[in-house]
């Protein structure tokens, strides 16, 4: 049994039983994994052979280290926090550039060249390289963002932590999430996917390709370099027909044009708005 399954066994095991989170064994193990979380050793979710395994351990961990930590006062300059989680350290270090009023807490990754604006990234999250976070955005706790993607203003990606083992919200490489864009319940944006202004996608958001002679039907899922746009759509209930919200697939990136040219293209020939 290597070191890691030696943790990952006293981390669920206090799970199951927190009064062994008094042994300091136990206590020990669970802030060993949260630094190899803040160090991008360890990530609460990857994909494996085209399919995204989520680490449910992790996410015990991250539980379990709110359990174990007391409330501090902080001072940063002429600004004072009081917290259980203290904020990432050595940034220069690990290469990120984060612009004043920007909050990344302990227990998250940004990778060498993300930029991090006055947003918000949660413990457990991790932010790829060459990523930004825009102004007011959110990364929610175990959120993964890709390499390469965009998070435009006001972006809220949700956070997942409980039960552990439920997938956390996802977006993936090369992504364009346009501004006040909403992604929660365990949602997955694939690769390359641009979402236009204020789309919202849940675990139940009926997202409708209508791109061909008849519509296609995901949940929880937006295809690899989807264009999609929000949208309504009628629902008969007993009291009338009213439009509830979905989102529309209304076209694709080309695969084989430089991303950054197709992202233009994908805005002028959809009319996405951003």
């Amino acid at each position: 049994m290597n070191d890691w399954q030696e943790i990952r066994k006293r981390i669920e095991q206090a799970y199951e039983d927190r009064a062994r989170l008094g042994d300091p064994v136990s206590r020990a193990a669970v802030v060993q994994a949260l630094h190899a979380l803040d160090r991008g050793e360890l990530r609460v979710a990857e994909k494996q052979g085209g399919e995204w395994k989520v680490n449910g351990w992790l996410m015990q961990a991250v539980n379990l280290f709110f359990a174990i930590s007391g409330m501090e006062t902080t001072e940063y300059g002429p600004f004072q926090a009081r917290d259980k989680i203290p904020l990432k350290r050595n940034l220069e270090a690990a290469g990120v550039r984060v612009v004043p009023g920007g909050v990344a807490r302990f227990g998250s990754h940004l990778e060498a060249g993300a930029v991090l604006m006055p947003g918000f990234v949660n413990i457990g999250a991790r932010v790829g390289a060459g990523s930004m976070v825009d102004t007011w955005a959110t990364v929610g706790s175990c959120a993964q963002v890709g390499a390469n993607v965009h998070l435009a203003g006001g972006v809220g990606i949700g956070g997942v932590l409980e039960p552990p083992g439920a997938r956390p919200n996802i977006i993936e490489d090369g992504c364009f999430v346009g501004s006040r864009c909403i992604i929660v319940e365990g949602a997955l944006v694939e690769e390359d996917a641009v979402l236009g202004a204020n789309v919202v996608i849940t675990a139940s958001t009926p997202i409708i390709d209508v791109t061909g002679p008849q519509e296609v039907v995901y949940k929880g899922r937006v295809p690899a370099r989807s264009v999609v746009i929000p949208g309504t759509r009628a629902k008969q209930y007993p009291a009338g027909t009213y439009q509830i919200p979905c989102a529309l697939i209304v076209g694709r990136r080309s695969a084989a044009t430089d991303k950054k040219v197709s992202l233009n293209q994908a805005l002028r020939d959809f009319e996405v708005q951003v």
